[in-house]
C-alpha cells in the first residue's frame, strides 16, 4: 500500500508568532518537504493546483520537476489537476513531459476544483462543469492513445490531425486518478475508464465519502475491470501527533482554530469526533487510519495533509519524522486483511508498460494463429 503527503501550498500566518511566509519561503518548504518525504519512506507526493490567494501551486508540473531531479524513488502526483479550466492538450503534453523527466514517477489526479472565479478567469462557466470534465477528459485519452488527432467538441476549437508532443513515455500515458467530494458523475467517469478515484476524506465523517466510493466500485465492476473490492481507490487524511496526546492538542489548537480550510468552524474536539482528523500520539494515528478500510474497504493510497495552517516548516517536517516511525505498523496493519487477489497499490509505470506489452504480444499471437 502507497503512503505520502499532499500540500494545498497555502500561505498561511502562523497564529502564534504572526509571521507570515513569503510565496518563495512557502514554494522552497513544498520542494524540502517532497525530499523529506522520501527520506523517511514515504511512496507518494501530490500537490494541488491553485489560481488564488493565498495558494501558491499554480503550476504542479513545475514544481513536480524539480522535484524529480531532487528525489529517486518518490511517486510523484497531483491533489488535484483541474480537468474543467485547463485544455486538455496542455494537459497531455505538460504531463507526458513530466513522465519522461521524472523516468515515469507520475500520475496525476484529475478534479473539477471547488473555486468558482476560477472558471471564468480561464474563460470557462461553472454551469457547464460536469459536461466540460467529460469532453475534457475523453480529449485527454484521446491525445494519449492516439499519435494523430482528428476531433471536434463543445468547449474548444476542433484539432485536425494533431499530434501532442512528447509522447507519453513508453507509450503508455500515466495512470490517472478522478478525485470528487460530491459529484457522482465523476465516479462514474472513473469507473467507466478503469481509471483511479479519490476521496479527499478530510471535510466530513467517513459516510459522505463511502456512497461515492461505493458507487465507483460498483459501476467499476459494471464496465468489466474486475471485481469491486479490487478498484483502485485513494484517500485523504489528516493528523498532528506528538509523543504525548494531550501536547498534540495544545500545540495544533491555535493552529486548527484558524485554518482556511475549516477554521472558525466545529470545535477541534467535534471536528476530530466526526471526520478523520487525528490529534494525538502516534499509535493513536495508527488506531484511527486504521478504522478506514472499516469504511471504504481495501484501498492502494493513504494520502496526508501535513503542512497547512501556518505551522512552521519545523514542526511539518517533525512530523514526517513521526509518520515514518509509523509507517511499519500502518502497512502491515492494513496487508494483513487484505486478500491477496485485491490490488494492494495502484498501477505503476512499469505495470502499465508490462501490461501493454503482454496485450501486444498476445495480438500477435491471435493474429499469427488465425
Amino acid at each position: 500500500m502507497q503512503f505520502g503527503i499532499f500540500t494545498v501550498g497555502d500561505v498561511t500566518r502562523d497564529p502564534t508568532t504572526g509571521r507570515v511566509p513569503t510565496e518563495h519561503e512557502r514554494i522552497k518548504a513544498m520542494v524540502a518537504l517532497a525530499e523529506h518525504a522520501e527520506a523517511v519512506g514515504l511512496d507518494v507526493f501530490a500537490t494541488g493546483e491553485h489560481h488564488n490567494p493565498p495558494f501558491v501551486p499554480s503550476s504542479p508540473t513545475t514544481l513536480l520537476g524539480h522535484i524529480a531531479a531532487r528525489t529517486e524513488r518518490l511517486v510523484l502526483s497531483t491533489s488535484t489537476t483541474l480537468i474543467t479550466t485547463n485544455d486538455p492538450v496542455k494537459i497531455a503534453e505538460d504531463y507526458a513531459m513530466l513522465q519522461h523527466l521524472a523516468d515515469g514517477r507520475v500520475d496525476l489526479m484529475l478534479g473539477r476544483g471547488n473555486t468558482a472565479p476560477v472558471y471564468p478567469w480561464f474563460g470557462q462557466d461553472i454551469n457547464q462543469s460536469v459536461p466540460l470534465t467529460v469532453e475534457h477528459y475523453q480529449l485527454l485519452r484521446t491525445l494519449w492513445d492516439n499519435e494523430v488527432v482528428d476531433w471536434e467538441g463543445r468547449f474548444r476549437t476542433p484539432l485536425h490531425g494533431f499530434t501532442s508532443t512528447p509522447r507519453p513515455l513508453d507509450g503508455v500515458a500515466p495512470f490517472v486518478w478522478h478525485g470528487s467530494i460530491r459529484t457522482p458523475e465523476v465516479a462514474e467517469i472513473a469507473a467507466y475508464f478503469g481509471d483511479g478515484f479519490f476521496a479527499n476524506n478530510i471535510f466530513w465523517p467517513p459516510s459522505h465519502y463511502t456512497k461515492l466510493i461505493n458507487l465507483y466500485r460498483q459501476r467499476f465492476e459494471h464496465y468489466g475491470h474486475g471485481r469491486a473490492d479490487q478498484a483502485i481507490v485513494g484517500l485523504g487524511g489528516q493528523f498532528f501527533m506528538r509523543r504525548r496526546s494531550q501536547d498534540a492538542w495544545n500545540e495544533f489548537r491555535p493552529y486548527f482554530d484558524e485554518a482556511p480550510v475549516y477554521g472558525h468552524g466545529p470545535s477541534m474536539e467535534d471536528f476530530t469526533a466526526q471526520t478523520p482528523l487525528t490529534v494525538g500520539s502516534p499509535q493513536e494515528v495508527v488506531e484511527k487510519t486504521l478504522t478506514f478500510r472499516e469504511h471504504f474497504g481495501d484501498y492502494q493510497r493513504q494520502l496526508f495533509l501535513v503542512d497547512h495552517a501556518g505551522l512552521p516548516q519545523k514542526t511539518v517536517l517533525e512530523q514526517l519524522d513521526l509518520l515514518g516511525e509509523i509507517l511499519p505498523d500502518l502497512r502491515k496493519g492494513f496487508d494483513e486483511l487484505r486478500p491477496a487477489d485485491v490490488p494492494s497499490d495502484p498501477p505503476s509505470h512499469a505495470s502499465r508498460v508490462a501490461a501493454k506489452l503482454a496485450t501486444e504480444a498476445g495480438e500477435d499471437v491471435a493474429v499469427t494463429a488465425g
